[in-house]
């Protein structure tokens, strides 16, 4: 009735929520959140609406016609029965309006512009998109499970965060080329080998990652929970940095050192905080979940599977041809601290075979026949045998922990397992 509708309307804000959303199995600590989201956002509209907003960033206010300072236009539609395309649409969409926003904001001429854009297309756009699609796909089954409203902007919102995710990639694999004097990618030439980039390539690196940060600020500013998104981002990119520092350390150190606990170290820090926590935690910020044992049940699965992961990659550079893995493997030359030789150097070889490989690791060049000595030495071993059983383990250890998460719903997990389980590029 009249005086009912009128009490609903007076209320406050965090009575109507508990009076509406109690009932919807939500536990205490995400409804507070909720609530506290909810009202973030009223007080903000409603300082916009009565103009006492005030500049949110005034330090990096300028120049005012900056593209990044006005109104973010309406998204355009994201079509979830063609999730590659739409997805690609989206990194289109963030290319242009980075290079939109560098004559206005930073003076940029238009040689500079068309070497951002010809930069971004051959280093971040396309590929096999796993990690960001990951995003979209967990994001959704996360807020879905929660009962969160999602409209189009939601989803290109997580296809966004998607496309962070793999920009934060592409600069890493940039810089991580340079370093490992990697040949190929996505089956072309590394970036830093075209003839007219070299050198220019490591300062690429630098901007592809500052332009994650730049698009997050531009699309998430306003978001009450934007603060958690740069410092997931912050995070990741440091470990993932220790994680490469834990690599290339290898160099100074002799074949001893390289252990399977090492190994474990550095692929935990250098793949698997970026390539799989990032994605499910990007979607569970989204979604609101602030309980951090839910977090803790995450990272606990997803560390799994990405030490799981690399393991594979480790396997398909010395077994997967350039064709199969858009790369020629360059682990036996580079002297990486890889799964095959740990196990081949610690646990299988005997002092002959040991002998071996002090002798031509990290000392032969790609498909050479010393290169190819070690490969047959890993066969001989038995290391395909070894991968397999790994393999399986690693997918019982993974199943094993299903009931431990209690907001984040399964499918999320089988979803990333579909993709990597016994994959084969």
């Amino acid at each position: 009735n009249g005086l009912t509708c009128h009490r609903l309307v007076m209320a406050p804000l965090k009575q109507l929520c508990w009076r509406l959303c109690g009932g919807a199995g939500e536990d205490e600590a995400s409804l507070r959140a909720r609530v506290a989201r909810l009202e973030a956002e009223r007080d903000m509209w409603r300082a916009k609406a009565e103009g006492t907003v005030g500049v949110q960033f005034p330090a990096t206010h300028w120049p005012a016609t900056k593209p990044s300072l006005q109104l973010i236009p309406s998204y355009p539609v994201y079509d979830r029965s063609k999730p590659k395309e739409a997805f690609l649409a989206v990194c289109q969409m963030l290319i242009d309006e980075v290079c939109g926003e560098l004559p206005a904001g930073y003076e940029l001429p238009p040689r500079e512009i068309a070497w951002v854009r010809r930069m971004l297309m051959y280093n971040v756009y396309g590929g096999k998109m796993n990690r960001g699609l990951m995003v979209v796909e967990s994001g959704l089954q996360i807020l879905e499970a929660l009962g969160r409203p999602i409209d189009n902007n939601t989803v290109v919102g997580l296809a966004i965060l998607g496309w962070c995710i793999e920009w934060l990639q592409g600069w890493l694999l940039v810089a991580d080329d340079i370093m490992d004097d990697s040949q190929t990618r996505r089956g072309q030439k590394c970036w830093y080998l075209v003839e007219d980039v070299q050198k220019i390539a490591l300062n690429d690196a630098f901007m592809i990652e500052m332009l994650v940060f730049k698009v997050l600020k531009r699309h998430f500013g306003s978001k009450p929970y934007y603060a958690q998104l740069v410092d997931l981002f912050l995070e990741t990119t440091f470990q993932t940095e220790c994680g490469q520092l834990l690599d290339t350390l290898c160099l100074n150190l002799s074949l001893e050192d390289f252990t399977l606990d090492r190994w474990t170290l550095i692929v935990k820090y250098k793949t698997a905080f970026y390539s799989f926590y990032a994605s499910v935690a990007l979607g569970m910020i989204v979604a609101g979940i602030t309980d951090v044992a839910e977090y803790n049940a995450a990272r606990d699965i997803l560390m799994i599977m990405g030490i799981y992961f690399q393991a594979q990659d480790d396997f398909l550079d010395c077994y997967g041809t350039p064709e199969q893995i858009g790369k020629i493997g360059t682990d036996i030359q580079d002297k990486k601290c890889g799964w095959l030789f740990v196990h081949a150097y610690h646990s299988l070889a005997n002092t002959q075979q040991r002998a071996l490989l002090e002798q031509l690791y990290g000392k032969c060049k790609v498909q050479t026949p010393e290169e190819q000595n070690i490969k047959d030495l890993y066969t001989t071993l038995g290391l395909k045998d070894v991968y397999q059983r790994y393999e399986q383990q690693s997918y019982d250890q993974i199943m094993a922990l299903k009931g431990t998460v209690k907001q984040v719903p399964w499918s999320v997990f089988e979803a990333f397992l579909k993709k990597i389980y016994k994959r084969e590029k």
